[in-house]
């Protein structure tokens, strides 16, 4: 997947099914291309819907994108970033997982004050 190449709704969906059983607790972890495409493309998803460059999202060791509009930043470490674990991104992204519940839990760092995706969070194309 090209990362400037616009993703799909269709496509997003398609690229987390897989991750729905382990998510769930019901299956054993998918293999690890299958979950970096999953975190990969959900993340390309919300820096597609939400260009900018005032926040990093990082979810090692698959992905760090900038979105959110507002200051740009060019040079070191990012004065907002965003860093979870996959199976805590995925959630979140679904609507299994409120950030708020993340961040509470420890499960997301978040530093900066631009470094709050609860707006984005679950992703549209996911919402119910």
């Amino acid at each position: 997947m090209a990362g400037s190449r616009p993703i799909s709704a269709e496509e997003l969906r398609a690229a987390l099914a897989p991750t729905a059983g382990w998510l769930a607790g019901e299956a054993e972890q998918p293999p690890r291309a299958t979950l970096g495409a999953a975190v990969k493309t959900s993340a390309r998803w919300l820096s597609q819907q939400v260009p900018g460059r005032s926040v990093e999202l990082r979810v090692p060791p698959f992905v760090a994108v900038q979105c959110v509009p507002g200051p740009r930043h060019t040079r070191g470490t990012p004065p907002n970033v965003v860093e979870t674990d996959a199976a805590t991104w995925l959630r979140m992204a679904l609507g299994e997982l409120s950030w708020a519940a993340a961040v509470a839990d420890g499960k997301v760092v978040a530093s900066g004050n631009r470094a709050d995706l609860s707006a984005y969070l679950p992703l549209a194309a996911l919402r119910r």
